[in-house]
């Protein structure tokens, strides 16, 4: 469920980095500020599992700002 929810925010971040770059900014910072937290929040967990839940979410945020990147970057691609 954790990962239909995250491909689903980084296509829709994907395509309004797409349609207005500059807008697209504020919600990439919100949605990877609330994974960090999630990242902080799981890297408590004792052992591997802190391990485990941690990089799930820190990969996560890194494929949302992925997404963000590569929808301004094909916006800067276009001939107008």
């Amino acid at each position: 469920m954790l990962v239909i929810g995250i491909v689903a925010v980084c296509v829709v971040l994907a395509v309004l980095a797409f349609l207005v770059p500059r807008l697209s900014r504020h919600p990439e910072r919100g949605t990877r500020r609330t994974l960090g937290a999630g990242s902080r929040v799981g890297g408590k967990a004792p052992g591997i599992l802190g391990r485990i839940l941690s990089k799930s979410f820190r990969s996560s945020s890194k494929a949302v700002g992925r997404s963000g990147s590569a929808g301004r970057r094909a916006r800067g691609h276009l001939p107008f």
